[in-house]
């Protein structure tokens, strides 16, 4: 879906915007974007240090272009996640960005058809929404109904909350780019 420069820009987007607001640097990658970078589209931005979860947020989808995006959601996860404290300078030095691009919903009516490592699930009921990303069921090593139960929680419902008649389910791909190794 995007050229290898394109993989580059988007992550040298993300860590100059949160290098912006942790270390007080400017911020000088700015429109016209092309290709790509200039798609609207929904993006999450996730931080790790040390193979350890530091912050991610994101937007499900978006009618801004991915570029700005991406600069957006990447400060919001590295100041706004409410599981944790913001992002210092000395954990910015040691944290490695991962960008995921996420693909349209599309409405899940047979849950035989998630696959594990591929699709990324949002789950809604009433006022509760809850999303996890493809890549986050691989890393836990779940199987299809662990996944079910663990979005369920992740929107604040009982772990079968996803079976209820009134339950929208939808899945999504996502296009995830990350950093060979994390900047020390």
């Amino acid at each position: 879906m995007f050229t290898p420069q394109e993989k580059r820009e988007l992550l040298a987007i993300a860590r100059e915007a949160i290098s912006n607001v942790v270390e007080a640097t400017p911020f000088r990658r700015r429109p016209p974007w092309q290709g790509g970078l200039a798609q609207p589209c929904g993006a999450f931005v996730t931080l790790r240090i040390g193979g350890d979860l530091r912050g991610c947020i994101g937007y499900i989808e978006s009618t801004e272009p991915l570029a700005d995006v991406v600069a957006s959601v990447a400060v919001k996860a590295a100041l706004d996640d409410p599981r944790f404290p913001p992002l210092t300078a000395a954990e910015f030095r040691r944290v490695s960005v991962e960008v995921s691009v996420l693909s349209p919903l599309r409405p899940v009516s047979d849950i035989t058809t998630i696959e594990i490592g591929v699709h990324g699930l949002l789950l809604e009921l009433g006022h509760h929404r809850g999303l996890l990303l493809p890549q986050v069921a691989t890393e836990y090593g779940w199987a299809r109904l662990e996944f079910l139960a663990n979005l369920a929680r992740k929107a604040g419902l009982p772990k079968d909350a996803w079976s209820d008649p009134e339950a929208k389910l939808y899945a999504f791909t996502a296009d995830i780019i990350e950093e060979e190794q994390p900047v020390t």
